[in-house]
């Protein structure tokens, strides 16, 4: 299937009420419960999750090839959750020129939860290697960086971190993740 179809027609399917082709949006906070406060559709709040989420992450694993994917409500509570959820001990490299939520995040909460988050600058992939530690977990990249714009070599940067079984995360806010353009 060419990508543009993929595209329109990922996760999508007849609305099993209405019979809709195009799927509904929906826009409540709150679903129905049954009187032991069990869910009767299966959806319990709408930031938890909802039939509109699903179908998103059923539309972006398939254009991406992947197993799953998971959509939060911005990129600062995605950054949160990927971040928070490395182990204790952890050390991420993050880049020198990135969104100031990052930033803020790394200097202001991640050491509560016993991550050390350091700044380096992505472009130069000499300094990447040489932040490298034991316990890197993670290295973030931007690219284009913001708000700078710098691009990063992403496949260096993800041949360094799994060579130190380290994940590479890469907000490409202002590009296409599309695979069609890889």
């Amino acid at each position: 299937m060419r990508f543009e179809t993929l595209a329109v027609h990922a996760g999508a399917r007849a609305d099993p009420e209405t019979g809709a082709i195009a799927a509904p949006l929906h826009l409540t906070t709150t679903f129905k419960h049954g009187p032991a406060g069990e869910r009767v559709a299966g959806y319990e709040y709408q930031r938890e999750s909802n039939p509109t989420q699903d179908r998103l992450e059923e539309c972006l694993a398939a254009l991406e090839g992947g197993e799953a994917a998971l959509a939060y409500a911005s990129g600062m509570a995605s950054m949160t959750g990927l971040l928070e959820s490395l182990p204790t001990g952890s050390h991420v490299l993050i880049p020198a020129d990135c969104y100031t939520g990052l930033r803020f995040l790394g200097a202001e909460f991640l050491g509560s939860c016993g991550i050390e988050a350091q700044h380096v600058n992505m472009t130069q992939l000499n300094k990447v290697r040489a932040a490298l530690r034991q316990n890197t977990r993670l290295i973030w990249a931007e690219t284009p960086s913001n708000p700078l714009l710098a691009i990063t070599d992403i496949a260096a940067l993800a041949e360094m971190a799994h060579g130190r079984g380290a994940l590479l995360a890469c907000d490409n806010t202002f590009a296409t993740p599309s695979r069609a353009n890889r």
